[in-house]
This record gives C-alpha cells, sequence and structure tokens, in this order.
C-alpha cells in the first residue's frame, strides 16, 4: 500500500491553494492601485462636479441668485420653505405686504408656536427644506424646543437623503467640529463634499479651507476659485492672501477676481442696490 501523499506548503507557511506570501503582497499592490484610481477619479468628479450655483439658491420672484452668504441676503418663510431675496422683501413692503409672505401670501406666523406648527406641516409632508429647517431649531433649541443635536443630526440626515443641500452643509460643520456629536472629520468632509458637487458655495469653501490647513495648496485654490467664480468673497479673499504669500499665481486670483466680478454683477437688481443703500 502506498504511503499518504503530503501536501507541500508554498514558501514555507502558505498551504497549497493560499496566495505565496509574493502573491499577497503583488495582490495588495494591485489593491493600492486600484484603490488610487478611484480616488482619482473621485477628485476628479469633486472638482469637475458643482461649478453652478445650487437652484435652491435663487430667490423664487426674481429668480436671481441670493446674495452668499444667503442668510444674510433673504429671508427664509415656513409657510411655503422659500428664501426671498432683500430686495424682493423691500418691493413687498413698498407694494403694501407688510404681514404677508411675499411669495404665497400667506399671513406671517405671529410667534414661535405657530412657526414652528408651519414647519411641522410640512415635515409631515416630506419636505426636505422642512426638515432640514425643523433640524436647525433642535440644534440650537429655537422656537421652544429643547436643544437635541442627535435629533438635528437624524433630521439632516433624512433631508440630505430627499435632496437638501444645506443639509449636507450642516452635517459636514457638526460632524467636523464635533458639536454635539462625536467629532468624525473624515465624515464632515464627505458631507462638504455631496454639497459642493450639488453646488453649495460655502461647502466648496470649506474644503479649500481643508486643504490648505492639509499644505494642498493648489487644490485649495481649486476648491476657492470654484466658490470664488460663484460670488463668496471669503474664498475670493483667501486667494488673494494666498498669492500675496506667493501660495498663488497672479493669473489665478485675476481669474477668481473676474469670476467674482462676473457673479456679483448677475446678482444686482434695481431693489437689491435700494435695499442695499437703505440698510435694510
Amino acid at each position: 500500500m502506498s504511503a499518504r501523499m503530503e501536501r507541500v506548503d508554498r514558501s514555507g507557511n502558505e498551504p497549497a491553494g493560499a496566495p505565496a506570501q509574493n502573491d499577497g503582497a503583488a495582490a495588495a499592490a494591485g489593491a493600492d492601485d486600484r484603490s488610487a484610481a478611484e480616488a482619482a477619479r473621485y477628485l476628479d468628479r469633486l472638482l469637475n462636479e458643482g461649478h453652478e450655483r445650487w437652484e435652491g439658491d435663487r430667490c423664487p420672484i426674481c429668480f436671481l441668485f441670493i446674495g452668499l452668504p444667503t442668510g444674510k441676503h433673504s429671508r427664509m418663510n415656513v409657510c411655503c420653505m422659500k428664501s426671498v431675496c432683500e430686495g424682493c422683501i423691500l418691493a413687498a413692503k413698498q407694494r403694501g405686504i407688510y404681514d404677508r409672505c411675499p411669495f404665497c401670501r400667506t399671513p406671517l406666523p405671529s410667534d414661535g408656536t405657530s412657526e414652528l406648527a408651519m414647519i411641522q406641516k410640512r415635515v409631515d409632508k416630506r419636505d426636505a427644506l422642512a426638515i432640514h429647517q425643523l433640524g436647525q431649531k433642535y440644534c440650537y433649541g429655537n422656537l421652544g424646543s429643547s436643544k437635541d443635536v442627535p435629533r438635528a443630526i437624524e433630521l439632516w440626515s433624512e433631508a440630505a437623503g430627499l435632496g437638501s443641500v444645506d443639509a449636507h452643509y450642516q452635517l459636514g460643520v457638526t460632524y467636523y467640529d464635533g458639536d454635539g456629536v462625536q467629532e468624525d472629520k473624515p465624515m464632515g468632509i464627505l458631507h462638504w463634499q455631496q454639497a459642493a458637487m450639488k453646488g453649495h458655495a460655502m461647502g466648496r469653501h470649506n474644503l479649500g479651507v481643508v486643504e490648505f490647513n492639509n499644505g494642498n495648496y493648489e487644490l485649495a485654490v481649486q476648491h476657492w476659485m470654484i466658490s470664488a467664480k460663484m460670488g463668496y468673497e471669503r474664498s475670493l479673499n483667501d486667494i488673494k492672501e494666498m498669492f500675496m504669500e506667493g501660495q498663488a499665481t497672479k493669473a489665478q486670483y485675476a481669474e477668481a477676481l473676474r469670476g467674482f466680478g462676473d457673479a456679483v454683477e448677475e446678482m444686482k437688481s434695481h431693489h437689491r442696490e435700494e435695499a442695499k443703500r437703505l440698510g435694510f
């Protein structure tokens, strides 16, 4: 009777059929190559998408993009979840519309309770903007609701899933800073990336800040160039400072300056200029 054949190990340890040590290194290198290729494709997408502002940043009355930051140059109306620019608010007041929404003409809420009820009514209809707005109330403890950041994150996550770009941005801020939640900078950056690729200027700006702080000056300029051309002045100023420090070229600053000027010009209107003059 013949003796039983023993399996021969490869490279001393690995059983037959398993990758040898050199094979494993090659496989790992291949995985690294694939990861690097995927990262390069994602970066290319990140830098090539979201050059136009999110359409939700347009005033629903004059259809012009609202100045940045939008919260400074517009007012959110919880009845319809429309942000109306300061120029159109002024125009409405000049026509005698003081106690109603300039867009849908719904009477303005008389107090915090009625405002919260208006928001909740639209939340019940799965309005992404309303869900984001309710998240804001929980985050800051406004309108009588207690401050509850975990609940705010739940609401923002739901709103982001329904298409709210602002919710992605707010999630980015909260996770990156660890504000009321365990700090998770990669998660924060991921949400800013999602916002930026959909045309969120401040999300894009923050990506530039991250890259600058990491010493990736060329990437920082590329991000800030995009947000500066959307009309975000902080991005323009940061490129200017980089130019003065020799970290950006004169051509890059000139391009950003032209793009910023074009964006600002496109956001101008007679009523907005009048509102600015009146300190409205």
